[in-house]
């Protein structure tokens, strides 16, 4: 999974991290045609790519305003418990939620301190397109399918699931290329989940003793 792809689509966690140029919604469905979580992939990735425009200078000096303006977004925008336990996946059955929610705040921030800064270096000269919706299984939530165009190279597609959490629409999984952030993780964790539980797992990760991967 490309490095600042997957930054910049944890960050503003729906396409949210996705940069829209300013003519970007003359070049996909109107946006009055789209449902609200398509129309989030839009507006929202337009107000993070024009925030760090504006504070490129400034957040490079300063990382610790980069920080809290990534950690802002990422919280605001991703479920991080629901997209946790399914990083845990048999994991979390029967765990205490205090648990749950320390490996949630470990994974985050582990993934933002290692992948945020990646945002500085990201190419903005791309044009998102959503090309559909749909709702999942069981009415779940949705998937919002799109692609980032960029000049020179294929389509990089950019799907997004994400369901409603006190009427709020959340991304809760994100998969960059065809590779799932949730399915990557659950992967990478689920020996050292076995072998020492879900607590100590938090522990390693908030201490920096295990770095989340994409790899």
């Amino acid at each position: 999974m490309n490095r600042s792809l997957l930054a910049l689509s944890l960050t503003a966690a729906l396409a949210i991290a996705v940069p829209v140029a300013a003519s970007a919604q003359q070049n996909v469905v109107a946006h009055a045609q789209l449902g609200v979580p398509s129309q989030m992939v839009l507006t929202n990735s337009q107000r993070i790519i024009t925030t760090l425009e504006k504070r490129r200078a400034e957040f490079t000096k300063n990382r610790a305003a980069l920080s809290s303006f990534v950690n802002s977004e990422f919280n605001q925008m991703f479920d991080r418990d629901y997209a946790a336990r399914l990083v845990l996946g048999r994991h979390a059955r029967g765990a205490a939620p205090a648990d749950v929610a320390a490996f949630s705040t470990a994974l985050g921030d582990n993934l933002m301190q290692r992948y945020g800064s990646s945002l500085l270096d990201f190419n903005t000269r791309l044009t998102p397109r959503v090309k559909s919706e749909s709702a999942l299984p069981n009415n779940v939530g949705v998937r919002v399918n799109s692609e980032l165009l960029r000049g020179g190279g294929d389509p990089v597609p950019v799907t997004y699931f994400m369901h409603q959490v006190n009427g709020q629409w959340k991304v809760f999984d994100v998969q960059v290329e065809g590779v799932s952030f949730v399915q990557t993780f659950r992967n990478q964790f689920d020996a050292p989940l076995s072998q020492k539980g879900i607590k100590a797992v938090a522990q390693d990760l908030a201490n920096g003793q295990i770095q989340a991967s994409t790899k």
